[in-house]
């Protein structure tokens, strides 16, 4: 491929601001950007990544499909919720205009368990239409690849344990009432963790209808399992409340949580497999108290047990440069929704991202395998 990289940015809020300025840094350019809020549309992306004028006015996303249709991208970043049912439309619009298309959506970044209807719907006019659609972002890395790389140096497994948390102060507050910061431990049952008290014929039926409410660790699981080539015969997941012992404020809440209070909580989802390896793997959103930070903790346990931890990962900004690395395993991958376990391994892009390319995916309609096969 010899010229940029065209990119359209579906999403101009506090992510956008990174993966737009990160995808001209590795030398590919914004062609498009769409948003719903009317404080955003009508600006130049420069405003919005804190750099000069680009040229490139944020649409508003009604436009979006008759300007992916006219622009015809490489491909689209979509940065905008953290479920398939709100992805639908975006994903929809650019699979129709057979543009490539990437989601830090967490629920986007292995679906099939938990809104298969919905990808499969996407994953049908893909196909139809040439183009690739996934999700990725941190969980890419640091929950996926990284611990498939440790299994790949492990002899037996048993168990795959994995836990990370976040501060709910960061991301506002719908996100910290979500993960019930505030509530007594009642309300918190009846709020928050009764929704998980169901049977498997129960979760199933909802997974069926479009309205299962996957945690993070939900499609992380699935992804392993489908990289590892286990076979999941069982899968569940609880939220379990997290207090602290004295007062915390919430700046985010506008509130003291009292002690004993929930000032957030886990939420752990745990996966038989056929082949005997369990996996324990758990999402904390909590209030943080003064000594507390985010943190990334998993351990295999076999021959031998193996642990990693990372101590205060930039999340943001991780997420933001996995999504721009992954750009042309995204253009070359086949059509369809391709989940990044069947990609190669996250690359760091030392070159102009166009130059990893495969200049026949951009010249004649995907095919339904890799190239190099």
């Amino acid at each position: 491929m010899e010229r940029k990289l065209a990119v359209a940015q579906f999403g101009c809020g506090k992510m956008s601001a990174y993966t737009m300025r990160y995808v001209y840094e590795k030398g590919a350019e914004i062609v498009a950007a769409f948003d719903m809020n009317p404080a955003v549309v009508g600006k130049d992306i420069g405003a919005i990544m804190g750099t000069e004028k680009k040229g490139v006015t944020v649409l508003d996303a009604k436009m979006a499909d008759e300007t992916l249709a006219a622009l015809k991208p490489d491909v689209c970043i979509i940065t905008t919720m953290s479920l398939m049912k709100d992805l639908r439309e975006a994903m929809l619009v650019c699979a129709k205009n057979g543009v490539n298309a990437i989601s830090t959506c967490e629920e986007a970044f292995y679906p099939w368990n938990s809104s298969r209807a919905v990808t499969e719907e996407i994953d049908e006019l893909a196909k139809k239409n040439h183009c690739t659609i996934c999700g990725a972002g941190y969980q890419d890395v640091f929950w996926g690849n990284l611990i498939a790389t440790l299994a790949g140096a492990t002899h037996t497994i048993r168990t795959i344990r994995g836990k990370s948390s976040y501060n709910v102060e960061d991301y506002g507050i719908a996100l910290a009432q979500v993960h019930g910061a505030g509530l007594t431990l009642d309300a918190f049952e009846k709020e928050i963790a009764s929704a998980d008290n169901i049977s498997e014929a129960e979760r199933k039926a909802l997974i069926d209808k479009g309205e299962f409410l996957p945690s993070y660790m939900w499609s992380v699981n699935g992804w392993l399992c489908e990289r590892l080539g286990l076979t999941p015969v069982s899968q569940t997941q609880k939220c379990i409340p997290h207090t602290h012992t004295s007062d915390l404020h919430s700046k985010t809440l506008g509130m003291t949580i009292p002690a004993g209070h929930a000032t957030g909580m886990s939420a752990v989802v745990t996966t038989e497999t056929e082949e005997g390896v369990t996996l324990e793997t758990e999402c904390i959103g909590k209030v943080y108290a003064p000594d507390e930070f985010d943190r990334n903790d998993w351990t295999i346990v076999g021959e031998p047990d193996t642990q990693v931890v990372i101590n205060r990962p930039a999340t943001v900004e991780l997420t933001c440069a996995t999504i721009v690395n992954r750009l042309p395993d995204v253009v070359n991958a086949p059509a369809g929704y391709v989940t990044t376990d069947k990609m190669p391994t996250n690359s760091y892009r030392v070159k102009p991202l166009h130059t990893y390319v495969d200049a026949e995916e951009l010249s004649s309609p995907k095919r339904g395998m890799w190239r190099d096969e």
